[in-house]
């Protein structure tokens, strides 16, 4: 927040083409890591208090420009309890966007633009009546852009506006927003083998039926976006802090470092997304109901990893292993920890139960 604010003041006279500049590199570098920030607030992992993390999350929402902090927490808990679902998870892209963004320059075009999109698509795909933290959050983040273009002028806000979009866009840091539930398989297993192998591992044949639809990232941009990287972890234990997922991954390698197919290189995401005729909007699962057994909440508030874990080797025991869309729900002081996803993370939910994170 500082940061973002302060090349904010600092650009304030500069020359346009330097806010410019500024605004893609800096900014949305900036925009990227608080827009992850929102993601681990949604679900209360910063404080066990959900209040303190509420505070954060709408503070933290004021350089982003546009006031998110509140809806994002209501739709971010459907598409985990709803992960794919049409009408529900609006990460899916509606059926206009399957038929218009065919080619590269259409696919360009709403990439760049793909925060944009990301922002008015719930408002049309499942639009939700504002309540008084919403009017709060709003008043709050239009106040402070208000002093901003006041205060310091039209440059500034624009460095603030611009970074927010540039860096949901074609950005190397917004390559996540494509990577955790695009289905790479068909780009990849397409590949002719004379061409050098993709940074996506392991062999895409390694997965029955190509049915994989979260995909995690291991690289250097998660030391910048709070392990965001790391979603299938992140999908199967919604309660663990994104400072503690490598140590899952840790705990079970057969199942995320072997055992599921995972991005190098968001920068590869992008551009495969945008050059590959295989891939598109229409590249997501897509199901009419929500998962059996899937629960209801984002999961987080207070509850302590090792708890949720320990609760969720519990209810995986009682699951089958080869469920098609895999569910772990776990109950832990009022709070109901919940994933959707197609692999099932049976031995890694009970080695994870076994060592306090």
């Amino acid at each position: 927040m500082a940061a973002t604010t302060l090349t904010a003041w600092l650009v304030r006279e500069s020359p346009w083409w330097k806010v410019a500049l500024a605004a893609y590199a800096l900014g949305g570098t900036f925009s990227q890591n608080l827009f992850t920030a929102q993601h681990e607030l949604s679900h209360c992992l910063a404080f066990k208090r959900p209040s303190w993390n509420r505070a954060l999350a709408w503070a933290s929402n004021c350089p982003l420009v546009i006031p998110m902090a509140t809806a994002f927490k209501k739709y971010h808990s459907e598409h985990h309890s709803h992960l794919g679902v049409d009408g529900w998870d609006v990460d899916l892209p509606t059926a206009l966007e399957k038929e218009a963004i065919a080619g590269p320059i259409a696919k360009t075009g709403w990439v760049a633009a793909y925060l944009a999109v990301y922002g008015i698509r719930p408002l049309l795909v499942r639009p939700k009546v504002p309540d008084a933290a919403d009017l709060a959050c709003a008043g709050l983040v239009l106040g402070f852009d208000a002093a901003i273009f006041y205060f310091w002028g039209a440059k500034a806000f624009t460095y603030l506006a611009a970074g927010a979009l540039l860096g949901g866009g074609l950005h190397p840091m917004a390559g996540h927003l494509i990577a955790e539930h695009y289905r790479f398989v068909e780009a990849v297993a397409g590949t002719p083998p004379t061409q050098p192998r993709s940074p996506l591992q392991p062999d895409p044949a390694a997965i029955p039926g190509g049915t994989q639809e979260t995909y995690s990232y291991y690289g250097p941009l998660n030391a910048l976006t709070y392990n965001v990287g790391l979603h299938n972890e992140h999908h199967d234990f919604t309660a663990i802090p994104h400072s503690r997922l490598a140590r899952l991954r840790q705990i079970a390698p057969e199942f995320y470092s072997v055992g599921l197919m995972h991005h190098a290189s968001w920068v590869w995401v992008i551009w495969t997304f945008l050059a590959d005729s295989t891939i598109g909007p229409w590249s997501r699962v897509k199901r009419a109901e929500r998962a059996p057994g899937a629960g209801n909440e984002v999961g987080g508030g207070g509850v302590r990893p090792e708890a949720a874990m320990a609760a969720a080797a519990s209810a995986a025991a009682k699951r089958k292993a080869a469920e098609a869309a895999a569910s772990v729900v776990a109950v832990d002081g009022g709070v109901t920890v919940s994933c959707s996803n197609t692999h099932s993370p049976t031995a890694a939910v009970r080695r994870a139960a076994k060592v306090a994170l």
